[in-house]
């Protein structure tokens, strides 16, 4: 999701952190209002309007979450399915709404900015709050580093055996394993990752974009396509039937899919930092409030789509992965296509999740050990034609077992469906609800026990329950995959 959104923010919370001392002294020098190139915090003029804004947030929800949805509503039903969605939506544009007006600490329209999350649950809530707040943003980053793994494995096996299928004329099964995959995929983030600041370069938050929505497109298309060949809408009202899965399962089940949908719709992390890059006046609240309105809309629209023809298309069948999953046999290359498309965003979308991790804590570091040669020592190393590249150890060693970790991980666990419903419920109620509710109500002085107050504490619990009942689901789902499977043999 926060894909390539998150890429231009970074950039400037890096270089906002670089220049620290020299804003400070700025900020007093500045005429408060009357500067043409710089705002009130003495950084250059924001430029961001509520067009860019609302695509910001548009390429950063709409991610891989889209893939899973079919499955999802394939779960729950014609009737609980939309609405479950639809319920999501609703509840992540009215947190959303309250994050935006957390953007400045007290007044909405002179306060002090927060540049990020962090910024913003430090100031407001401060304590140990945003240690909780960090620990969950940084373990859901390394999820969905694993998550990502999984996924860009899974299609490039899809790649592989759909090409196989097409030569044997469907007669060959084409098991493959999925391990060199996830090792081909390991050894090119280890690459990348040794490029500091890599989630900065500006083109590669449009490409992410243009991936994103070639594979969507793609999913959404073959749906239609299949649905128009079958003639018929598949599917029931209350889901998958009992019969194709015991009862247990379909709860089990159910539950995993309100953490799959939640998963879909978890960008409130980047919020902020989207906020920092808008103009004022009018208030960046006004603009951030009408742009997640814009966003929302389309976003659920196409999920809606991309779900709803998907289960039209296959019915209790219906994939955990739609694009790989094999529902679709031809047009061959078509899928191909989309596969490559999931496999590139994918690529970039590791790093610029990974990025900021990386640099928490590598700052972490230095801190605790600054004499530390190990950590500390720069090495430049000239590569011709470019500048010269800073070769650091300690950078180089913990961005390489990092990587590694989650390569190892992706293969013991390759079952993209619960973890996408893990990461999803984790970092639903915590970062989309909680967080968010908590920082509202200590902004705008909301008195305790007041109706308002309760009010939000009531929406807070209820999505608690929600994200309680997901994780569970998404464990469930796991333990009856390692039942039938067995650690790095997976084969298709």
């Amino acid at each position: 999701m926060g894909e390539n959104a998150a890429s231009k923010n970074y950039h400037n919370n890096h270089h906002l952190h670089n220049h620290h001392q020299v804003f400070d002294v700025s900020v007093d020098v500045l005429p408060q209002n009357g500067s043409k190139c710089f705002d009130d915090d003495g950084r250059l003029k924001r430029t961001g309007t509520l067009w860019t804004a609302s695509s910001h947030i548009i390429t950063a929800v709409i991610g891989s979450g889209v893939l899973s949805l079919a499955w999802a509503i394939a779960q729950l039903g014609w009737i609980a399915g939309p609405a479950v969605m639809f319920l999501f939506s609703l509840v992540t544009y009215y947190t959303s709404s309250l994050l935006t007006d957390c953007y400045r600490t007290g007044d909405p329209d002179t306060g002090k900015r927060n540049y990020t999350y962090m910024d913003a649950v430090q100031s407001i809530l401060g304590g140990v709050k945003v240690n909780l707040c960090g620990l969950v943003q940084y373990i859901g980053l390394f999820g969905i580093a694993i998550g990502y793994t999984i996924a860009s494995s899974i299609s490039m096996m899809a790649i592989k055996r759909s090409n196989c299928f097409h030569q044997s004329g469907g007669q060959n099964p084409c098991h493959i394993s999925s391990n060199p995959y996830m090792i081909m995929f390991g050894i090119t983030e280890i690459l990348l990752s040794q490029i500091p600041d890599f989630d900065q370069l500006w083109w590669l938050s449009i490409v992410a974009a243009v991936m994103s929505f070639t594979y969507s497109t793609i999913g959404l298309g073959l749906g239609i396509g299949k649905v128009a060949a079958n003639g018929t809408f598949k599917g029931s009202l209350t889901g998958i039937s009992i019969g194709t899965v015991t009862e247990t399962e379909k709860i089990w089940r159910s539950f995993q899919a309100l953490g799959a949908i939640a998963f879909a719709y978890s960008y409130s992390v980047i919020l902020i930092e989207i906020q920092d890059t808008v103009k004022s006046p009018p208030a960046e609240s006004k603009t951030m409030k009408k742009a997640a309105k814009i966003s929302i809309v389309v976003t659920t629209t196409f999920y809606m789509l991309c779900g709803c023809m998907g289960y039209a298309a296959f019915g209790d069948q219906a994939p955990g992965n739609l694009l790989t999953g094999f529902g679709f046999y031809n047009p061959y290359w078509l899928i191909d296509i989309a596969n490559v498309a999931i496999v590139i965003h994918l690529v970039g979308a590791y790093q610029v999740f990974c990025q900021p991790l990386f640099a928490f804590i590598e700052k972490w570091a230095n801190q605790k050990w600054p004499e530390n040669y190990f950590i500390t020592k720069e090495f430049k190393i000239p590569v011709p034609g470019f500048r010269p590249y800073k070769l650091n150890l300690f950078r180089m060693v913990w961005r390489t077992i990092f990587v590694l970790l989650t390569t190892v991980i992706s293969m013991l666990l390759p079952f993209f469906n619960d973890v996408v419903g893990i990461l999803g419920a984790l970092g639903f109620w915590p970062l989309t609800v909680y967080f968010p509710v908590e920082m509202y109500i200590v902004q705008k002085k909301i008195p305790k026990w007041s109706t308002r107050w309760i009010c939000l504490q009531m929406l807070s619990m209820a999505c608690l329950v929600i994200s309680l009942v997901a994780v569970a689901g998404s464990i469930a789902g796991v333990v009856l995959d390692l039942k039938v499977y067995k650690p790095f043999k997976t084969s298709y």
